[in-house]
């Protein structure tokens, strides 16, 4: 699904088949469900669409624009309430509004198509604008202003371990000394330093790719943010309730794989201790599907080729029927 946004297209990756994995049906009509990154909203209109009228979906962002959306729709639909934070949050916030459980957690994660082509907000080096990167520009410390202060070391860290860039030290290098003659205010003057400082690249990537999505995931705390919220996200889970999370780049699904395996994995007992087949520990959560964009989805929008989703579900305690 597309939708306009002041000028603006974001095309929902994964609409459909993220919706289904929370299997919105029967009893679960009427559930709370979560959706952890609002966007602009197209897996929330999805979710409504299914919701019973005792349904309630309770979404998430960082972003004001975004937000302003959510607002709206918010006005029109009483089931539906969105919250100013990061999915970080999620387990004070829900505590805080009396829930203690949800039926299913949706994670779209990343960032959206009217965030990187609005060239205002700083994320892409393909237009020229002010270096922001931030995801919530009402608070934090901008791109721009980070680079002017962090010492080299710490940047080239940044942009190898979160750009899996291995020319990091060199675009370090670069970056410093460029800031030495003049401030590095604008995407296109961080874009021309890793340009030069990057000698070789992947066959139709641009230079800058790596580094920007580094300085990015820096800035927002993304990784910290989604191990959190994760963790935030499981324990509010109900149980036979679903958790689908679509990732973009190898850092956050290696997270996201992670951390569904180690619940699903029974942990092992000493074996020299006696303990009876019963009380053997049990997995928490099931492992349900992996899925990829199809291809005619990444036919019309080739920002979707990248992503992958995994889901689970929460599995009742061991001696619980389920």
């Amino acid at each position: 699904m597309s939708e306009t946004v002041p000028g603006l297209q974001h095309r929902t990756v994964l609409l459909e088949e993220a919706v289904d994995a929370l299997a919105i049906e029967g009893e679960r009509a009427n559930g709370v469900f979560v959706d952890g990154t609002f966007g602009r909203g197209g897996h929330s209109r999805r979710i409504l669409e299914r919701l019973g009228p005792g349904g309630r979906l309770i979404a998430f962002d960082k972003d004001p624009q975004a937000i302003a959306v959510a607002q709206s729709l918010m006005l029109t639909d009483s089931r539906f309430e969105v919250i100013h934070n990061s999915f970080a949050t999620i387990s004070d916030a829900l505590a805080s509004r009396g829930i203690s459980a949800v039926d299913g957690v949706l994670l779209d994660l990343g960032i959206s198509s009217p965030q990187v082509d609005d060239a205002a907000r700083g994320f892409s080096f393909r237009a020229d604008g002010p270096l922001d990167m931030r995801m919530d520009t009402t608070r934090g410390m901008s791109a721009a202003e980070w680079l002017a202060t962090a010492n080299g070391e710490v940047i080239e860290k940044v942009v190898r371990d979160y750009g899996e860039e291995r020319f990091a030290f060199q675009v370090a290098k670069a970056i410093v000394a460029g800031r030495a003659v003049q401030p590095i205010s604008t995407t296109r003057q961080l874009a021309e330093i890793v340009a030069r400082a990057v000698k070789t690249r992947e066959k139709g990537k641009d230079p800058a790719t790596r580094t920007f999505q580094a300085v990015r995931i820096f800035i927002n705390q993304e990784l910290e943010e989604l191990e959190i919220g994760l963790r935030g996200a499981y324990d509010r889970l109900a149980v036979h309730g679903r958790m689908a999370v679509i990732s973009f780049h190898s850092l956050e699904d290696r997270i996201v794989k992670q951390f569904l395996a180690s619940l699903a994995r029974a942990e092992q007992p000493d074996r020299r201790l006696p303990i009876r087949a019963a009380d053997l520990p049990q997995p928490k959560m099931k492992l349900l599907s992996k899925v990829k964009p199809s291809a005619a989805e990444v036919a019309a929008n080739p920002r979707a080729r990248s992503a992958v989703m995994r889901v689970a579900e929460r599995l009742p305690p061991a001696g619980e029927s389920a």
